[in-house]
C-alpha cells in the first residue's frame, strides 16, 4: 500500500505538471469553443458560483456543474464521476462503491442563447450523490464517447469525523513576515479511531482555490493520543503562504458603457470587443485594501435579466506595461483555468511596448493576476508584490488511510477566511 508520504510528493509533482504518468486528474477544458465553465454548490444563491467545489456527505447539498459550448446547435454530453485519491490518480473503489447508478449520467438540461451577437448553448447537470468521501473528478464527453473528453473539473465530498481549528497567525521566519500568512491548524480525533496517525493522516493547506501551490503539512508538532490531540504550529515556513497582493479585476457587465478598467468597447455586428485598461508592475507599490473574488468570477449582466442566457461574449484583451519586466507574464485566475489556458501567456507588442493577450469572456466580474511561470508553478510576487494584510482564503483538507483501506478518506475539512471582504 503506497504510503501518504509517498502521496505528498506526487501531489506536489502533479501540480508542477509532471503527472501524466501518473494520470492525475486536473481542472482542464479541451475545446476552445466551451465556455464558462463552473462547478459549485447548488443553494441557490447568486454568489454559490464564487465558492469552492466542496460539500459535505449525505449532507443533501448538490453540486451544480455548467458551461457553455459555442455553438449554434446543442450536442450530446454526458458526465462520468471518477473517485480518486489524494494525489488525484483514480483510486481501487469500483464504481458500484461510490455510486447509486451506473456512471455516465446525460446532460439533458440545456437553453439557447438569446439575441446574442455569438450564440452558444448553455448546458446544466446537477451532480448524483455520492457515497464515499474524498476526491472526485467529474468528466463531461461527447456522444457518449469516454475518449471525446471536452473538459474535467475536480470536487471534494468530505465526512467530518474529526473536529478542526485553524487560524492565521504572524509567520514564525521573520525575514518575509511583512509579506506572509501563516496557518496554524490543531485537530482533535475523538470522534474516529486513527491508525498511526503520523504516517496515515495528511494535512493540506490550499489558498484562493488554487491546485498549483498546495501545502501538505509534514510531522505534527505535537501528537497527544492520550487526549486524541495533533497540532501543526509549524516554524519552518512549510505552512505559511506569501499572502499576494488583491486581485486586480475587470467589470465586463455591461457591453453599452465601458465598465470599471474597460478602456473601450465596440460592439460590431457578430461580436463585441473590448480593451482592458494599461496595468502596471505593483512590486513596488504599497498595499491598497478593496473587495475582490479571490480569484474567481462571476457571470453577471447590468442590461438584461437572464445572467446566463442573455449574456454576450466579448473578445477581451488585457495590457500589461513591459517596464521592469523580464519575461513573458501569464494571466493567471480563474478566468485561465488557473494559467493552464493557452491564451493565458502574453506577448509583447514592441511597438506600444507592453504585453498583450486575448481572452473570450462572457459578461461579468472577473478577478485576475500577472505572474511568471517557474518550475514550482505560478509566481506572481515579482509583479503583484505581496503584503501580510492582504485578505485570502484558505481551506484545511484532512485526508486518512484506513489500515487495509483501498482510498484516502477525506474525514475533515474548514474553510477559513477571517477578514473576509467579498463584492
Amino acid at each position: 500500500m503506497r504510503s501518504l508520504l509517498t502521496l505528498a510528493l506526487i501531489i506536489i509533482l502533479n501540480q508542477q505538471g509532471w503527472s501524466q504518468g501518473n494520470k492525475a486528474y486536473y481542472d482542464r477544458i479541451f475545446e476552445e469553443n466551451i465556455q464558462s465553465v463552473r462547478l459549485f454548490p447548488n443553494s441557490g444563491d447568486f454568489s454559490a458560483q464564487l465558492n469552492s467545489p466542496v460539500i459535505g456527505l449525505n449532507s443533501g447539498v448538490e453540486l451544480n456543474l455548467t458551461f457553455d459550448d459555442l455553438a449554434y446547435d446543442p450536442d450530446m454530453y454526458s458526465v462520468k464521476l471518477i473517485h480518486c485519491n489524494m494525489d488525484w490518480t483514480p483510486s481501487d473503489l469500483k464504481e458500484p462503491e461510490y455510486l447509486e447508478a451506473f456512471n455516465e449520467f446525460n446532460i439533458n438540461d440545456y437553453n439557447y442563447s438569446i439575441d446574442t451577437r455569438i450564440p452558444y448553448i448553455h448546458y446544466n447537470i446537477v451532480l448524483p450523490r455520492v457515497l464515499k468521501s474524498g476526491n472526485y473528478v467529474a468528466v463531461v464527453y461527447r456522444g457518449r464517447d469516454p475518449n471525446q473528453v471536452i473538459l474535467t473539473k475536480r470536487f471534494m465530498v468530505f465526512n467530518n469525523m474529526v473536529n478542526l481549528a485553524a487560524r492565521i497567525v504572524p509567520p514564525s521566519q521573520t525575514e518575509t513576515r511583512r509579506q506572509v500568512q501563516q496557518i496554524n491548524v490543531n485537530l482533535n480525533y475523538k470522534g474516529r479511531d486513527l491508525f498511526d496517525p503520523r504516517n496515515n493522516l495528511r494535512v493540506m493547506l490550499r489558498q484562493n482555490q488554487r491546485w498549483d501551490n498546495i501545502k501538505v503539512l509534514g510531522n505534527p508538532t505535537m501528537l497527544r493520543e492520550d487526549i486524541k490531540m495533533i497540532e501543526y504550529n509549524l516554524f519552518d515556513g512549510s505552512n505559511a503562504f506569501y499572502a499576494g497582493n488583491e486581485f486586480r479585476f475587470v467589470d465586463l457587465r455591461m457591453v453599452r458603457a465601458r465598465g470599471i478598467n474597460v478602456s473601450a468597447v465596440r460592439m460590431e455586428e457578430d461580436v463585441v470587443y473590448a480593451e482592458g485598461g494599461l496595468d502596471k508592475s505593483r512590486q513596488h507599490t504599497v498595499y491598497s485594501e478593496y473587495l475582490d473574488l479571490n480569484g474567481q468570477y462571476a457571470i453577471m449582466n447590468m442590461e438584461r435579466m437572464n445572467h446566463e442566457l442573455e449574456s454576450e461574449y466579448l473578445v477581451m484583451t488585457f495590457n500589461l506595461s513591459a517596464e521592469g519586466l523580464s519575461d513573458a507574464p501569464y494571466v493567471i485566475g480563474a478566468l485561465t483555468e488557473w494559467g493552464f489556458s493557452p491564451d493565458a501567456k502574453m506577448t509583447l507588442n514592441s511597438k506600444t511596448n507592453t504585453y498583450e493577450t486575448t481572452l473570450i469572456l462572457k459578461q461579468g466580474w472577473y478577478d485576475y493576476k500577472y505572474a511568471y511561470k517557474e518550475k514550482d508553478g505560478w509566481n506572481p510576487l515579482p509583479i503583484e508584490g505581496s503584503f501580510f494584510e492582504t485578505e485570502n482564503e484558505y481551506e484545511v483538507l484532512v485526508y486518512y488511510r484506513d489500515m487495509g483501506s483501498r482510498y484516502d478518506e477525506l474525514i475533515g475539512y474548514f474553510n477559513l477566511n477571517p477578514n473576509k471582504r467579498r463584492l
